[in-house]
């Protein structure tokens, strides 16, 4: 809730590169001071993996109430287009506090609605800037610097874009879930994709997602519908979002919507375009278990001859797809140690192309 002596229109700038606690501890201390608050990021030539949309994404996510932009050349064209005024380029990082003031100053005027009231930093820098755009707006601009006391413990940018997960304290749990890599089982019946996916995540200390197919099946006593498949595609992912809050590094998730556009046709003749959008959805790592394993009738599954057909059926989409995966053979042992082969030559790639 806003303290009683506020301002109509607050700024915070930054990088966002992640977005960590530091971040939006300011933010909020902000928003409390402000009737409105402007939030504008902008980083060139930028990071790798940092993209300015999913930026964008954590800030909104974060701070709904808060007018959020941030922008790299082509977002800031747009705008410009949007509102009728020349092109202009982002500033480079390494340009002036000059440059960087008076850019600043121009977007707020050209683009975002007017002057501000009050500027939001950490930094010494912020009574320049507050002095800076008071000029270009012909008012006064109050700095107001939270106490960076409260940050003791906070990871800066530097580290955190080194190795988020080392000091994932410094992040939310929803933007350190995009640094959470997705990694998926899919197969036939019986080619033990719930039990590889549980045994990775107890052995690599982090989460995994149980086939939310499965669990409403047994919930149903044995019985699924048509509509179902539509819930089922919809809710696996929502879990998986959920459960990336709490995994570290790695989330295992047994199954994936292609599954479930594969079910739609093996018992209901179809394929409706929901489900082919949803059997879409990309995954980090994406494993296919080979029929290869003794076959186990647990009193629910159709049977060998099935899971052949299901596995020729996921080959064929695969491909189909253009989609990358790894064929896992043998006996437990033997996939376990693929999966983790194959984890290690991932393991400098920190962002999700979920999340992307």
């Amino acid at each position: 809730m806003p303290l009683p002596d506020t301002v109509p229109r607050g700024l915070v700038v930054g990088k966002f590169c992640p977005l960590h606690r530091g971040h939006e501890r300011l933010i909020e201390f902000a928003a409390a001071r402000c009737q409105q608050l402007l939030v504008i990021g902008w980083s060139q030539p930028g990071f790798a993996g940092y993209s300015a949309g999913r930026r964008e994404r954590w800030l909104r996510a974060r701070f709904p109430q808060a007018t959020v932009a941030v922008l790299d050349d082509d977002r800031l064209a747009a705008l410009c287009r949007a509102h009728g005024v020349p092109l202009r380029a982002l500033p480079q990082d390494s340009e002036s506090e000059q440059v960087q003031r008076a850019f600043t100053a121009w977007l707020c005027l050209a683009l975002f609605g007017g002057p501000v009231q009050a500027v939001f930093t950490g930094e010494d820098y912020g009574d320049g800037f507050a002095a800076a755009l008071a000029q270009y707006f012909a008012a006064r601009v109050q700095h107001h610097r939270l106490d960076r006391a409260t940050d003791i413990g906070q990871a800066s940018g530097t580290q955190l874009r080194a190795d988020p997960h080392a000091h994932r304290s410094s992040l939310s749990p929803a933007v350190y879930a995009d640094h959470v890599q997705r990694v998926a089982f899919i197969g036939g019946e019986s080619t033990g994709k719930s039990t590889l996916a549980r045994v990775l995540g107890e052995r690599l200390g982090t989460a995994w997602v149980p086939e939310f197919g499965r669990t409403l099946w047994e919930k149903q006593g044995g019985e699924l519908h048509a509509q179902d498949l539509l819930r089922i595609a919809a809710t696996q992912p929502q879990h998986e979002e959920q459960a990336a809050q709490h995994a570290h590094r790695w989330l295992f998730c047994d199954t994936t919507p292609l599954v479930t556009l594969g079910y739609s046709g093996w018992m209901f003749q179809t394929a409706p375009a929901e489900l082919q959008r949803a059997a879409a959805r990309p995954y980090d790592l994406l494993f296919l278990c080979a029929p290869d394993i003794p076959f186990e009738q647990d009193g629910t599954r159709v049977g060998v001859e099935f899971r052949a057909r299901q596995h020729a059926w996921y080959l064929q989409q695969l491909q189909a797809r253009g989609v990358p995966y790894v064929l896992l053979e043998g006996d437990l042992d033997a996939r376990v140690a693929r999966v983790q082969a194959e984890l290690a030559m991932r393991a400098d790639n920190r962002f999700s192309v979920v999340a992307g």
